[in-house]
């Protein structure tokens, strides 16, 4: 029964993540072949291919946009050029830049390139200039001149011992450097537009160029003349050279001879004869509107071929049969919809601002494109327990798919038509695939019934049949209708009762319930709709809303209705009397999109303002909010397991969250088992005075009470002092940071702080500066100890200075008492217990005389001590010897007497304490006396308590 009880979900984190990553520009794959680099903005972002995940990013300091860059053959050094005109070197296995220097060029670098020995880069750029650095010595070694234009690329010939660089601007043609020379040896002229790509023969004595011209050129390097002009008919973006003795017969290749590959505007790749210039092969199209080619990249270890697509999609082919292996998108778009797809959600479809339906593996970031859509798609949603889904776009029209189970291929299956306006909401059934729910801009609503049978593969998709039409939402408008009347003063504006006219809502949303006989939609018009889907008879309205609503979703277990509005709050409303129970309120903007989890007891809402909230439906409290996204997230969906949740958003970024809940309990206890264990052994540690590991499991604990007992343990200990160093310097550099952290805050209290101040000097003592500016946050750690360290100084000299008086005040009553030295030896060696101090019994008009007589003595002592000049004459002498030779000047005492007239008398007369914080309050008085009475003449030393009221 345990093991059934529902836990509440805490917190989700991030599984994954499905970014952007290439916006255009150049792309390059490692020599290795297992990663593609590609440039996205101001970061160059590394992808590795087995796993489609981005395993590093280079940006530029300045966030400029990254205009170039180049990979050395090696594959270990990465240099970048920015718009900022600042080349960086990194060493990018290790996230480093090891190298920044600013570029020789006015303008910004167009165009990179190493040689085959990973020493020398050439950049072109803007300025007609190339410029040849070598990258180990760090110095610029040619500076190139070309005839005019942007210096789009560079390229070194194979074989380093000719020192050769080919290069291309806008001027159509190719110019051959000679590096030894650093002059121009020859201009190759053959294309009249721009030259996009240069391939060079396996033995290097061949050159085949690309134009968009729509021809190939192959040239002689040798003669260094045109050796064949081959017409393509497209643009050419990109050419390669297929590898030789290899056996390419599925491609057409029937001789050794030379042949090469052309990616261009048709959108697929052609395999091209040089000596014959035939086409021998011509890849199938796989889409029905193919995009255009931009890069073409051979991979020669693992015999695949990488070409990119206008729309930043990079597609890898397996040869020899052009097979697609991989596809990753570099670029989303706005994602408008997204949904788990399979029995094991091992796969998500989504719908992003374009036509395409793209469906992704999780595992891999592999992606297949959909196309069948010809305008924005705007909706999805799946059918349960089985790998079908509903798509509604902009062209009127809605699709289902399916998803071959062993082959994970995509195909449409059925499509209807018969809305007059774009279709932006679909639902489909829960229990059995046989119905389908779309919503328009149209107003209407229409139930679609799928067929029985789907068609085979290789046929045209089923048609869909519309089983209920119904108009759904309306709004009458309230304004007031005018009518004009012409007069000769010109035309007056009359007022003619309002208008009643319905103004058509957008219906934004639509839900099936989970018994297959409701259905719910949300309209811009504020209101949200019951439906019988037997009949589309309207059961009730929803009302309260102050802003559209964009969203419904029934709940999988109770007769409750959740919907989400642009007036950034989310209700829950009863089926069964359409009033509003409960009412969430944490969003900043407009709610987008909700889900139920946790059996439908928790809902997960996403918003315009970025965020993602966690909210559970008892306590009507938010118990997680996610910050993942920069823009409106637009998509939710929950896996069937409920254990992932996938979000997508307007910043083109696609995040699986995981339920964390259980780990983080499962961490906890863990966490709370072990800091029992260690608990325990800390106190048998302790109890052996084992204190270097009962101080080091403290630090671990992160207990600062513990590890402060620990070191009062050892301060307590024989030889404290001692043992405490001896331990603190054992301790590894981490805890030695703990410990210094702990010492800012026990140096806050007055009873800690002697504690404190004793690591602080083991530490300062032992440690050079060095060592403990390499400590974590030593300067504020330092910084909070100085200023209670100055208070703690103050205090100790404030005792030092009053028990300074306490042992005048004992040595002068020994002078006074004591009569021969032998007396005083004697005293000395005596060693019991003695009545120090005498309480005063004596009536209070004794006590009075006493006083009397006291201030009397004190007044001639003054008179006898006054100089002829009135001024009294005191000595060091007189300081020194005190009250003996009455030439002592007044000093505060340690006591209280009540009234405003107090006594103040030196040497062994009465003494009283002088305070300027003294009050009116009648205080007890303590006076202490160094005459002895008669009966107490005995003992020298005695003094008189006496306790004046």
């Amino acid at each position: 029964m345990a093991g059934n009880t529902l836990r509440f979900k805490t917190n989700y984190a991030v599984s994954s993540k499905i970014e952007p990553f290439y916006k255009g520009g150049k792309v390059q794959i490692s020599n290795d072949e297992q990663y593609i680099f590609c440039t996205c903005g101001p970061r160059v972002n590394v992808l590795q291919i087995y796993t489609g995940k981005i395993v590093h990013s280079f940006e530029q300091d300045d966030q400029e946009d990254i205009t170039s860059f180049s990979l050395s053959p090696d594959d270990e050094v990465l240099v970048t050029a920015s718009k900022a005109l600042m080349l960086k070197q990194w060493a990018w296995k290790q996230d480093k830049c090891t190298r920044s220097w600013r570029a020789i060029h006015n303008v910004p670098v167009a165009s990179m390139a190493f040689d085959c020995t990973s020493t020398l880069l050439a950049t072109g750029g803007c300025d007609s200039t190339i410029k040849i650095w070598d990258v180990v010595k760090q110095y610029c070694t040619h500076n190139l001149k070309c005839s005019s234009g942007v210096v789009h690329l560079v390229q070194f010939h194979p074989d380093i011992n000719l020192l050769q660089l080919f290069s291309s601007s806008v001027d159509c043609g190719i110019c051959i450097w000679d590096l030894r020379t650093s002059k121009r040896v020859c201009v190759l002229e053959s294309h009249f537009s721009l030259v996009t790509s240069l391939a060079f023969s396996l033995d290097g004595h061949a050159l085949i160029s690309s134009g968009r011209d729509k021809i190939c050129t192959v040239w002689d390097l040798k003669e260094r003349t045109v050796k064949r002009t081959v017409p393509v008919y497209e643009a050419v973006e990109g050419v390669i050279v297929l590898p030789e003795n290899k056996d390419y017969s599925q491609l057409g290749v029937k001789s050794p001879e030379l042949h090469f590959v052309t990616a261009g505007s048709k959108g697929v790749l052609r395999v091209w004869h040089c000596s014959s210039a035939r086409c021998v092969f011509t890849q199938t199209p796989t889409t029905t509107a193919p995009l255009g080619l931009v890069h073409c990249l051979l991979m020669a270890r693992s015999a695949r071929i990488a070409a990119v697509t206008a729309e930043h999609n990079i597609l890898l082919y397996q040869l020899p049969y052009l097979s697609m292996q991989q596809q990753f998108v570099g670029y989303n778009d706005d994602v408008l919809d997204v949904k788990f797809l399979g029995k094991e959600d091992t796969h998500i479809v989504v719908a992003t601002n374009s036509s395409q339906l793209k469906v992704f593996d999780l595992a891999t970031s592999s992606c297949q494109i959909l196309y069948g859509h010809t305008d924005t798609v705007l909706s999805l949603d799946v059918f349960k327990k089985c790998s079908m889904f509903a798509s509604c776009a902009k062209d009127n029209c809605v699709k289902v798919w399916r998803m071959d189970s062993e082959t994970g291929v995509v195909r449409c299956v059925a499509q209807g038509q018969g809305h007059c306006n774009a279709v932006g909401s679909v639902s489909c059934s829960r229990l059995k695939k046989n119905f389908l729910v779309s919503g328009s801009q149209d107003c209407t609503i229409k139930v679609w019934d799928l067929p029985a049978v789907f068609p085979a593969v290789g046929s045209e998709p089923a048609k869909l049949i519309t089983r209920i039409t119904e108009k759904a939402h309306g709004k009458v408008c309230h304004c007031l209708r005018h009518s004009f009347k012409v007069t000769p003063w010109g035309f007056h504006r009359t007022l003619s009762g309002p208008c009643s006219e319905e103004m058509d809502q957008d219906v934004n949303s639509m839900a099936v319930s989970p018994n297959d006989k409701l259905l719910a939609s949300g309209s811009q018009d504020r209101t949200a709709k019951l439906w019988s889907l037997a009949d589309m008879s309207l059961l009730g309205v929803f009302q309260g809303h102050r802003r559209g609503i964009w969203c419904v979703q029934f709940s999988p277990v109770d007769q409750v209705l959740a919907t989400a509005s642009a007036d950034g709050t989310v209700k829950l409303w009863g089926l069964h009397d359409f009033s509003c129970l409960k009412t969430f309120e944490g969003h900043d903007a407009s709610v987008l999109k909700i889900i139920f989890v946790s059996r439908g007891t928790q809902l997960v809402s996403g918003g315009s303002d970025g965020l993602v909230k966690l909210w559970t439906i008892k306590t009507n409290e938010c118990v997680k909010t996610f910050d993942a996204h920069q823009d409106k997230v637009w998509a939710l969906h929950s896996s069937s397991r409920d254990d992932l949740v996938v979000s997508g958003s307007a910043d083109s970024t696609i995040t699986v969250w995981k339920d964390i809940t259980e780990e983080e309990l499962a961490e906890e206890q863990s966490k709370q088992e072990d800091q029992i264990l260690k608990q325990q052994e800390l106190s048998n540690l302790l109890h052996e005075k084992k204190y270097l590991k009962a101080l080091g499991i403290a630090i671990s604990l992160d207990q600062p009470h513990t590890a402060l007992q620990v070191i009062k343990e050892i301060r307590q200990a024989e030889e404290g002092t001692r043992q405490l160093e001896k331990t603190l310097l054992r301790l590894r550099q981490d805890q030695k940071e703990s410990l210094l952290r702990y010492c800012v805050v026990w140096n806050t209290n007055a009873r800690n702080c002697l504690d404190a101040q004793a690591v602080l000097q083991v530490l300062l003592t032992h440690l050079s500066p060095e060592e403990l500016l390499q400590l974590q946050g030593v300067r504020t750690h330092l910084e909070g100890l100085i200023p209670y360290t100055e208070r703690h100084m103050q205090r100790v000299g404030r005792l030092l200075q009053a028990s300074m008086f306490l042992d005048y005040m004992w040595r002068q009553m020994r002078v006074a008492g004591c009569g021969t030295s032998e007396e005083l030896r004697v005293e000395e060696m005596d060693t019991s217990p003695r009545e120090c101090f005498i309480i005063d019994k004596r009536p209070e008009l004794e006590k009075r005389t006493v006083t009397t007589h006291r201030q009397e003595d004190e007044d001639n002592y003054s008179q006898e001590s006054v100089g002829a000049n009135g001024s009294r004459d005191v000595s060091e002498d007189d300081e020194s010897v005190g009250a003996a030779k009455g030439a002592s000047a007044p000093r505060p005492w340690l006591r209280k007497e009540s009234g405003p007239n107090r006594p103040k008398t030196t040497g062994h007369k009465v003494l009283s304490e002088s305070s300027e914080d003294d009050d009116d309050d009648d205080d007890d008085v303590m006076e202490i006396s160094t005459r002895c009475p008669p009966t107490q003449v005995a003992a020298p030393t005695s003094c008189i308590l006496t306790e004046a009221s």
